[in-house]
């Protein structure tokens, strides 16, 4: 590799345009007025794709980082032939972010989370002292957990106790990440309050999730996966959303594309899916109403029990916040997918027969939307379609191996006191 020279770049709010300088922590514009969004603009305004060697960072001009960090592999898109026969289309593309040697995708955690993780990290200086906190329902810890633990970034990662067999390694991290977990019947939501309580120790900075502009524009080299390996803008974008921020990224480097003038000036139709009984998203959409509807908290956790994919059980999704989700929906004119656990598990086997490799719940919500999509028409034959397959290989990578899962140093009760979260939390890294 060539020496690493960060691309330059402004960040600027979605609502009022207005742009400024990033810290490097910054995940809103605090003189706007009202909830939005911010994005980079980046002085690179032609992408350069750099080599394998690079891993994720083959996409580094238009990705917000200072550093470039061991380990990392990009996603991987191939021209479908076992899929694409059975549904009848001639060009669907698929992009793999998982473990899948055969294809030359390497990703040891099985999921496209790591494209998020290595960019969060490559932004985030740990030099100031702070430590970073993740909230998730499972796969981003794990993404998270790897990369800090690979490269000795201090980490305190929320993960509800329900969700821990997601905390997966093939050997014991080192002590820098640290795990915490809200007891049994806790749900996303929950984790997410407790890492919201921690934060309140000027020891711990948040990550941001969909606020970051390091995540999203992580996972939206899916896409520029896609277009370096198709050579133009997709005309159909199929993924599973829990938060909706992969959408959200692959809107906003669509845009980007756009602006490049070399793949295309089409608008690429978002076609995103929950999981029944979790869909307050698709509830929302399908009202049209820009904010979410009303969800009891019993409810939702029932329903976020039930569902297979429990990476998309976000109760508090950046859906109708200015550059979120509904307004990505609404530029592209796309559509949102229902998929039943029984209808994603047909889908997950069919994919595993016909591509040959297996796949995660929530991409098999992903592939059942697109077979919904074709059977009702919503999609031409010769349409160039994308489907977006953010997790697999997971069974194939564990064969023949005896997996290490991290456990939590503290398992709160739903009921803990804010005092006692922060105390017994910054002591971990005492």
């Amino acid at each position: 590799m060539d020496s690493f020279k960060p691309t330059k770049y402004k960040v600027s709010c979605v609502a009022t345009g207005r742009c400024f300088d990033d810290d490097g922590l910054v995940l809103e514009d605090r003189q706007c007025k009202t909830p939005s969004l911010i994005r980079t603009d980046y002085e690179t305004k032609q992408i350069n794709f750099r080599g394998a060697e690079y891993g994720l960072y083959k996409y580094c001009d238009w990705l917000p980082v200072r550093r470039i960090l061991k380990g990392s592999s990009a996603p991987v898109t191939y021209k479908s032939r076992g899929l694409a026969e059975h549904l009848g289309l001639e060009n669907l593309y698929i992009t793999f972010s998982g473990y899948y040697p055969a294809i030359g995708a390497n990703m040891t955690t099985c999921s496209f989370k790591e494209t998020e993780a290595y960019s969060v990290c490559g932004r985030f200086d740990e030099s100031e002292g702070r430590i970073l906190v993740v909230a998730s329902a499972g796969n981003t810890a794990r993404a998270f957990a790897r990369v800090c633990s690979d490269n000795n970034i201090p980490l305190l990662l929320c993960v509800p106790e329900d969700n821990l067999d997601a905390m997966w390694f093939e050997e014991p991290l080192r002590d820098c990440v640290k795990l915490i977990s809200v007891q049994k019947g806790g749900d996303y939501f929950d984790a997410i309050h407790l890492s919201n309580v921690a934060l309140k120790s000027k020891r711990f900075v948040a990550e941001g999730g969909a606020k970051n502009i390091a995540r999203r524009d992580g996972m939206s080299t899916t896409v520029l996966s896609a277009v370096e390996c198709i050579g133009r803008i997709p005309d159909y974008y199929f993924q599973a959303v829990g938060s909706g921020t992969g959408a959200i990224a692959a809107w906003e480097v669509m845009q980007r594309l756009q602006a490049d003038g070399r793949f295309g000036t089409n608008k690429m139709k978002l076609m995103v899916s929950q999981n029944a009984p979790f869909v307050p998203m698709y509830d929302a959409w399908r009202a049209g109403s820009r904010h979410m509807l009303e969800y009891e908290d019993h409810r939702a956790r029932r329903d976020a029990g039930i569902i297979d994919a429990k990476v998309l059980s976000n109760r508090r999704p950046p859906y109708g916040i200015t550059g979120g989700l509904f307004d990505a929906l609404t530029d592209t004119g796309g559509e949102m997918f229902v998929s039943t656990n029984s209808a994603l598990r047909k889908a997950g086997k069919l994919f595993e027969q016909l591509e040959g490799v297996d796949i995660h719940h929530a991409a098999a919500v992903a592939v059942d939307s697109l077979i919904q999509a074709v059977a009702k028409g919503k999609v031409e034959k010769n349409a160039v379609i994308m489907l977006n397959i953010t997790g697999g290989g997971e069974k194939l990578y564990k064969q023949g191996k005896t997996m290490w899962y991290m456990k939590p140093s503290i398992v709160f009760p739903l009921t803990a006191s804010e005092e006692d979260i922060i105390a017994r939390t910054e002591a971990l890294f005492a």
